[in-house]
């Protein structure tokens, strides 16, 4: 066989480069014009995201996202500042509008990375949370199911929660100086023994150190308990240094459990990756809604780590988070509080919850996050007065304070 010259080969090439250049540009004209995964989200729905409206009442910005076919999701914005969480929400809309409102992953994409200096944070995560968490329960009354059905559905009947007679929490009684005395170790233990006593040797007592407990003195206090004395500790150090981390999970025996004040997959995965967290607790209105949780509990159980979901909220938090722990694999216990009036303003937030026996409650019944949301009661708490006060904490010497 005759082999072409070089100077033929480079015009065999180029010719061929060129006929297969117009051949892809053809082939993608086509495939933007019939490729599923361009048009289906689109092309088949006329649903579109219309307007938003928004309630203060302290302490959570309740939050009501709005379509073009009259169907409606409900979401809530807490733990931040409500008057920051507003403005952020109102600027944010304007990614928002006239979108799919189906196409929840694209849109927690689209906030979340649209500005590269301010992704991330309390704030932006928050925010995002509260629109995430509104979205999924427009979803559901969309096909007219319960939000755990479209996240492949209930892999258990009941979640179990606290505070209940079966299972206690204790908090640290105080704020602490960076070291302990005999009197804060042996309070402590006075409280867990206490808290042990009322729901007995098969009940579970949790003590959590709200990061106030220095972690000298919390290794002292592991110290006067007997391993299993208590479930988890939860929240042994102030976020930020996970070598902290790393240290106490060396010098205590109790399985530690955090995650509160992280946010997002990316906020969780160094404990993972140390090992240094037995438990992990994100919460669904913190660390980016629903979406971000499903994402977190992935990453916790490929690496054996269960979740017990923190949940200070309203019944709309309580069930947001409620329906993503029901499709969650790896699970221990859920924080519980619905009738709570810090979290929960009267008769706005709507959901029939009860607790069994054995200190579960039932999957969370009809459409969406099933929550009924009283819009003339809003109407008329968001017009008195609203204030948000920093909360701090000081040492006795008057210096600054973890808390």
């Amino acid at each position: 066989m005759t082999q072409p010259s070089p100077s033929s080969r480079r015009d065999f090439f180029a010719l061929g480069a060129l006929a297969t250049t117009g051949f892809g540009m053809v082939q993608d004209a086509l495939a933007a014009e019939n490729n599923p995964a361009v048009t289906v989200a689109d092309k088949t729905s006329s649903i579109r995201i219309t307007n938003f409206k928004m309630w203060w009442i302290n302490p959570v910005v309740f939050i009501r996202i709005d379509t073009n076919h009259g169907v409606s999701g409900w979401g809530e914005i807490k733990a931040i500042d409500p008057r920051v969480g507003m403005a952020l929400m109102t600027s944010l809309f304007d990614l928002l509008k006239d979108e799919n409102p189906t196409r929840i992953e694209h849109l927690w994409q689209k906030l979340y990375r649209a500005h590269r200096d301010i992704r991330g944070g309390a704030f932006m995560t928050h925010v995002i949370a509260g629109i995430d968490i509104a979205l999924w329960d427009l979803a559901g009354k969309l096909w007219g199911v319960p939000v755990y059905s479209l996240l492949g559905g209930p892999v258990r009947d009941r979640i179990r929660v606290y505070h209940t007679p079966k299972a206690q929490k204790v908090p640290p009684h105080g704020i602490y100086e960076h070291s302990g005395t005999p009197a804060d170790i042996e309070r402590m233990v006075k409280a867990i023994a206490a808290a042990r006593e009322k729901v007995g040797p098969d009940g579970a007592v949790m003590f959590d150190a709200h990061c106030a407990v220095p972690p000298a003195t919390l290794i002292q206090l592991a110290a006067a308990l007997k391993p299993y004395d208590v479930l988890f500790i939860e929240e042994p150090a102030v976020p930020g240094n996970i070598e902290v981390f790393k240290r106490l999970k060396q010098s205590i025996n109790i399985p530690l459990a955090t995650g509160e004040r992280d946010r997002t997959i990316w906020g969780m995965i160094p404990y993972l990756q140390e090992r240094c967290i037995d438990i992990l607790q994100p919460d669904c209105c913190h660390t980016g809604g629903i979406s971000q949780m499903r994402k977190i509990a992935a990453l916790a159980e490929a690496y054996m780590v269960p979740l017990a979901p923190h949940c200070t909220a309203s019944n709309l938090g309580i069930s947001a988070s409620i329906h993503a722990t029901a499709a969650t694999p790896l699970f221990l216990i859920h924080e519980f509080y619905p009738t709570n009036m810090g979290f929960n303003p009267r008769g706005i937030a709507m959901m029939d919850w009860s607790v069994d026996k054995d200190g579960y409650v039932a999957l969370p019944k009809g459409v969406g996050l099933g929550v009924q949301m009283d819009v003339k009661i809003l109407d008329e708490e968001a017009k008195k007065p609203q204030t948000y006060k920093w909360p701090g904490a000081k040492l006795k010497d008057g210096s600054i304070a973890d808390y």
